[in-house]
């Protein structure tokens, strides 16, 4: 232990020097070594034995991880490294590489100034590789490479010197061009990778050696040394003589922003909406430990014996025991801190104080929830919300095992709610029934697995089943829509929304939170007329509600009364009563009853509802199902099953792409057929096809299966099974 508390003493005598921190993340594709290699450079700092690095997984501290050998929760540590006679605190946290898990990455992100990213020599760029590094260039992230497993280069695949080199230049081409590509600025100012200036190091992080041009200058060791020692097998030599640790930690060292460099440039990125010049501004671009505290929630987990810990980035300010903070966005209580402390992997340890620059472990704020912004001032801007790439589109409806479990089941889903933002937890109220949605089959099968195992509450799962979505083709109106008392009367027009809006709504552009004038000019350079640029009154998802009624009397008092119909509404559609998306909705003419009492809740809500309703039966309502892009490859004698499997499970086949002996297909294909996918992949390939998926939005479904799809449905919500027609709603 004496080991332990020396790294702890010396970690936190450099809590408080920010020019000797790094922030750091380690990102990759799944299954290119992120783990392996954090492991490494613990065993380097001295946190855990050499012997057992790289195997033991010690970043993976979940039984369920070491099970299934991925990464499932990101997990933190901080650790010190001597470069060039001084000591740098380094803190690090390791990233799930699983497209299940690509939440937790953009959380990760937004703690971090800086990002390893790892690329399998073998494999090069995946899929997962692009979608984590665009995440960290949007959170102004800056990266540096780490090409992996270069011994399987030369071992497995007998490539020589000079062809090894080309390769390896390759990959960092490939990944230039899409750094390039999602951020052009950024490359042009110095985030272009560069072997020659050190921001590429080439290893093993299972062998436990790595080597970059900086240190091969100052070792004497060079590229045909490694080859050699490759080639008769001597991987001692090399981590002795070139051990990982210190080559990667180096090139973090150098190359990677500390937090008085990286706040300068992401503060105005991840908080766009707050106002440099307030105190709390000032002091976040500062990185200042006097100023007030500015916390930005970023994980939390659940701890049998302290409750709620709220992992996060501090930007200003400083922690202690007993600070008094305010959530922003909750009813302003007052949330005291209990604990304040830091991550060792699976352990948290307590510290007297944490200044900013740091990443914080802390208990006692009741009221957050992940990305929360926390700070002592009672009003503050909050940060940017993190924006996840792809939403849950699978579902699985989860009962308790014995009626007595049933309340303590209930405050389980709230706190699987509130670890992973990613996952929605709908609670049917008519049926009993408990819907827990995530990002695939993996994902729930985790969540599922530890509500069991974990909270200790016995449950039964259905199968999993497809999230969908409503939408309209066409356009329809005016509707009206009667109140039970026949005295109020509402009238609206539907028209489907262009996909450049929705994605503008998508990536904030458009939203509520604009202050109004500035809504307008955004709309009306989108392409909406004046006229309605002026009178968007509510946005619910992507879809959109304006008022383009004039001088009606009353109407402002029962505004709130039509929007909560019209979000009745969308919730769930007439079709399958599934989540509308895509629909603009524009009020043209109201008839109220002069008397409130007549146009009280009772009235309205079902007035506007059913006249939504009905006007998406108008307008044709039509079904969107999930997709994913899929990446498979595999030797070149089984493409013709690959590109089968995608064919025969109603996908297209976009692109094929060769390389050496191997095929690339890429294709795309609703969610609803890929259930038992990887077995099939499996067994039609004799088990030699890797793949890999990524969300792709939604698409409509064709018109064919339509009708069978809906009553599938509809039966097993318990509907009636015939489609409803216009008339059932305007009665």
């Amino acid at each position: 232990m004496t080991r332990r508390k020396k790294m702890v003493e010396r970690v936190t005598e450099l809590m408080g020097t920010p020019e000797r921190i790094r922030n750091i993340g380690i990102v990759a594709h799944i299954d290119h070594g992120k783990t392996t290699l954090s492991d490494n450079l613990l065993a380097g700092a001295g946190m855990i034995s050499e012997e057992i690095a790289g195997k033991a997984c010690w970043m993976d501290s979940d039984e369920e991880e070491q099970a299934r050998g991925i990464t499932i929760d990101s997990s933190n540590v901080s650790m010190v490294h001597s470069y060039d006679n001084q000591e740098y605190l380094i803190n690090m946290i390791d990233t799930p590489g699983h497209v299940d898990f690509g939440g937790d990455v953009t959380r990760a992100m937004r703690a971090v100034d800086g990002a390893v990213v790892l690329v399998d020599a073998v494999e090069g760029t995946m899929p997962q590789t692009e979608t984590v590094l665009r995440q960290a260039l949007k959170e102004g992230v800056k990266p540096v490479l780490f090409v992996n497993k270069v011994d399987r280069l030369i071992n497995e695949l007998k490539v020589d010197e000079v062809e090894m080199q080309i390769r390896l230049g390759k990959v960092i081409d490939k990944v230039n061009k899409l750094i390039k590509g999602m951020n052009e600025e950024a490359y042009k100012n110095g985030w272009k990778l560069d072997a020659a200036k050190g921001t590429v190091a080439f290893g093993s992080a299972l062998y436990n050696w790595a080597i970059s041009v900086p240190y091969m200058k100052s070792s004497g060791i060079t590229f045909k040394d490694i080859y050699e020692k490759c080639t008769t097998n001597d991987m001692k030599w090399l981590g002795k003589n070139s051990p990982l640790c210190e080559v990667v930690l180096d090139m973090v060292v150098r190359n990677l922003p500390n937090p008085l460099d990286a706040q300068k440039r992401r503060v105005p990125i991840i908080w766009q909406h707050g106002t440099p010049d307030t105190t709390e501004g000032k002091s976040m671009l500062a990185c200042d430990p006097n100023g007030p505290a500015c916390l930005m929630v970023t994980d939390i987990s659940f701890d049998p014996h302290a409750g709620e810990v709220s992992t996060g980035r501090l930007f200003s300010g400083t922690l202690k025991r007993g600070t008094e903070c305010y959530v922003m966005g909750t009813a302003l209580k007052v949330n005291r801190l209990t604990q304040v402390g830091i991550f060792m992997g699976a352990e948290r340890i307590e510290v007297e104080s944490l200044p900013a620059g740091n990443i914080a472990a802390v208990t006692g704020l009741k009221d957050a929830i992940v990305g929360s912004t926390v700070s002592t001032l009672r009003e503050m801007t909050p940060f940017e919300s993190l924006k996840h790439y792809s939403e849950p589109v699978m579902t699985v409806a989860v009962e308790a095992k014995n009626m007595k479990d049933l309340p303590k089941l209930v405050t389980v889903l709230r706190q699987v709610a509130k670890e992973d933002p990613t996952v929605k937890v709908t609670i049917d109220e008519e049926t009993g029934e408990h819907l827990i949605s995530g990002m695939g089959e993996l994902h729930l099968e985790i969540i599922t697995g530890r509500i069991a195992r974990d909270k200790g509450v016995e449950i039964v799962t259905s199968p999993p089943i497809v999230v969908y979505r409503e939408t309209i083709s066409g356009t329809a109106g005016p509707v009206e829509g009667k109140s039970p008392n026949r005295h109020n009367r509402f009238y609206i027009e539907l028209e489907p929304i262009a996909p450049e809006i929705v994605q503008k709504i998508k990536d904030n552009e458009i939203s509520m939170d604009l202050p109004q004038l500035e809504r307008r000019d955004v709309l009306i350079e989108a392409g909406f007329d004046k006229d309605e640029a002026k009178n968007l009154v509510a946005i619910e998802g992507t879809n959109m509600f304006f008022d383009m009624t004039k001088g009606i009397q009353y109407l402002n008092e029962t505004m709130e009364l039509v929007l909560e119909g019209w979000r009745e509404a969308l919730a769930g559609g007439p079709l399958a009563d599934e989540q509308v998306q895509n629909v603009k909705i524009k009020l043209v003419d109201v008839k109220l009853h002069e008397d409130a009492i007549h146009r009280g809740p009772a009235q309205v809500i079902p007035a506007v509802r059913s006249a939504v309703k009905a006007g998406v039966l108008l307008a044709g309502d039509t079904l969107l199902e999930p997709m994913q892009i899929l990446q498979i490859t595999v030797p070149q004698e089984h493409m013709g099953s690959a590109t089968g499997m995608v064919q025969g499970r109603r996908g297209q086949v976009y692109d094929m792409k060769s390389e050496g002996d191997t095929m690339t297909v890429v294709g795309k294909a609703p969610v609803a057929e890929l259930f038992g996918f990887a077995g099939d992949v499996r067994s039609a390939t004799e088990g030699r096809a890797m793949w890999s998926t990524e969300f792709a939005g939604f698409d409509m479904v064709p018109a064919g299966m339509l009708k069978e799809v809906v009553t599938e449905i509809r039966k097993r919500k318990g509907l009636k099974e015939q489609i409803p027609e216009p008339a059932d709603y305007l009665a």
